[in-house]
């Protein structure tokens, strides 16, 4: 079973293929589908970080980051505000390829899904997610009032669909 954050459900929507993966779970992430890239959906269903001018930086060297400012309420609004600074200063940067790579696969088509929707994400609209789960046949947890970082200001209830997933995994398939 492949678990993934943000992003990293392209990948896992890219490797789900393999054989030994038997279901997908997204957590507040994305799921394109084959010839879709993540910034082409983002652009048609813009979170609201998307609106704010200047809110991703962009390095020269074909980087992003959050802006460190806006972090703790864009990305994790529901943690405590030592936490959230925190992380705001140690974010990993992300390759500007990874937003625009549009998808060889999507697992998601021959492998139950479950996605998890952080319902006051302010870096993938919602709305997207919502589209992402209900396309792939996702079965599907709204977390009302969960920030980006649904896993981890609300682990219990984003393990609950993980086990969920683990349990029912091989009972069917998309």
């Amino acid at each position: 079973m492949l678990v993934a954050h943000s992003y990293g459900g392209s990948i896992i929507t890219e490797a789900g293929t393999d054989p030994h993966v038997a279901a997908l779970v997204y957590v507040a992430a994305h799921a394109p589908d084959v010839g879709e890239d993540e910034g082409e959906l983002g652009r048609k269903m813009p979170s609201f970080t998307q609106k704010q001018d200047g809110a991703i930086v962009k390095t020269v060297d074909g980087y992003t980051y959050l802006r460190r400012d806006l972090f703790p309420l864009d990305f994790a609004a529901d943690l405590p505000a030592a936490q959230a600074k925190f992380e705001a200063q140690s974010q990993i940067l992300t390759a500007v390829g990874v937003f625009s790579t549009p998808l060889t696969v999507a697992a998601w088509k021959t492998r139950p899904s479950w996605g998890i929707v952080a319902g006051a994400d302010k870096i993938i609209n919602p709305d997207l997610e919502r589209f992402y789960y209900k396309r792939a046949g996702s079965h599907t947890t709204v977390l009302e009032g969960a920030s980006h970082s649904v896993y981890e200001s609300r682990p219990q209830e984003v393990a609950v669909v993980i086990e969920d997933a683990a349990r029912h995994a091989g009972e069917s398939s998309n």
